[in-house]
């Protein structure tokens, strides 16, 4: 869910509006803020937690799969918009231009289905862990590297279409990236339920898991009663406290994922069935605003590790030493 709105969702050429040259250098001086934040901050939370043992959890391991998926927007998204703004059109062809048209669009959209079932396994990794303490985990650490590997089998099976239906189309002003969805899905009606679908599938259901999940997860810990021996409450609530830090940590990252991809998705879905209806600037002003709030969303995370985590902070100052 990148790019212009009538060329991702529509196939449609966008209406013009006009750039002037402070709005260009504004979005080029925050893509590239966002671009330099989200490649440190989330190789550093990777290397973090290869480095710390002690780091060597499932949840951190999941937070890692995150970063690897939000490395995608910057590597791919972020220097596509950059040149966007002052160059419209694809800047070369052939079948290296081809498979680029369609790892832009592909890539990004598999990174937001990882993201969220990330989301979901980090919320039940939690909710076994304060629930059911004394049981195995449900997510241990020799399942843990298959359920990351299935979050991206599973993105990739089901963004696949993306990856025929994207192609480079010759124009009058050039080579445009366009989605050829007739090709793909038979009509506008397929394209329409398939998106749909996913929305409902995959961000709507798992966010209000997750909120439902945590909710479980606060009145657990607020209603968790300390045994009566000094020593036993002591263990009890050095436990307590350091569950409550990593759901607040947890809680967080749902938070900001939920802040910068809801405006997307519902404005999307909003102005799916207006095929042919070519949006307004006023409006396109206001896209390009969510689009950015979007982009971030890959350099919020690292910072909220580094700000609700103390294990964080600690291998950012031993990687900085």
């Amino acid at each position: 869910m990148t790019g212009n709105l009538n060329t991702t969702i529509n196939g449609s050429q966008p209406s013009i509006c006009y750039k002037p040259t402070a709005e260009k250098i504004g979005k080029t001086f925050a893509f590239c803020l966002i671009f330099l934040a989200s490649l440190s901050g989330n190789i550093v939370i990777g290397i973090i937690v290869y480095k710390a043992k002690t780091m060597r959890k499932p949840i951190n391991f999941l937070i890692v799969n995150m970063a690897m998926s939000d490395l995608l927007y910057p590597i791919f998204v972020i220097p596509r918009e950059i040149q966007m703004l002052y160059i419209d059109s694809w800047l070369f062809g052939g079948p290296l231009g081809q498979a680029f048209c369609k790892l832009v669009v592909f890539l990004p959209h598999v990174s937001i289905l990882v993201s969220t079932q990330s989301l979901v396994l980090i919320a039940v990794d939690r909710f076994g862990a304060v629930v059911f303490p004394l049981r195995s985990p449900l997510i241990s650490s020799k399942l843990c590297p298959f359920f990351i590997l299935a979050t991206w089998i599973v993105a990739m099976a089901i963004k696949s279409p993306y990856l025929f239906a994207m192609k480079l189309v010759e124009h009058a002003a050039g080579l445009k990236c366009r989605m050829q969805r007739n090709e793909v899905f038979g009509g506008t009606l397929s394209f329409e339920h398939y998106f749909v679908s996913l929305s409902v599938l995959f961000i709507f259901i798992p966010l209000v898991l997750i909120a439902i999940l945590y909710i479980i997860i606060f009145l657990k810990l607020k209603t968790q009663k300390i045994p009566g021996e000094r020593s036993a409450e002591v263990q009890v609530e050095q436990r307590r406290q350091r569950e409550r830090k990593v759901l607040k940590m947890s809680i967080a990252i749902v938070l900001g994922f939920a802040i910068c991809w809801l405006p997307l998705v519902i404005m999307y879905l909003l102005f799916l069935f207006a095929s042919n209806i070519m949006m307004p600037c006023d409006f396109q002003y206001f896209y390009s605003l969510v689009f950015l709030m979007v982009s971030s969303n890959c350099a919020i995370n690292p910072c909220i590790c580094f700000i609700f985590s103390s294990n964080y902070r600690e291998g950012l100052r031993s990687l900085l030493r």
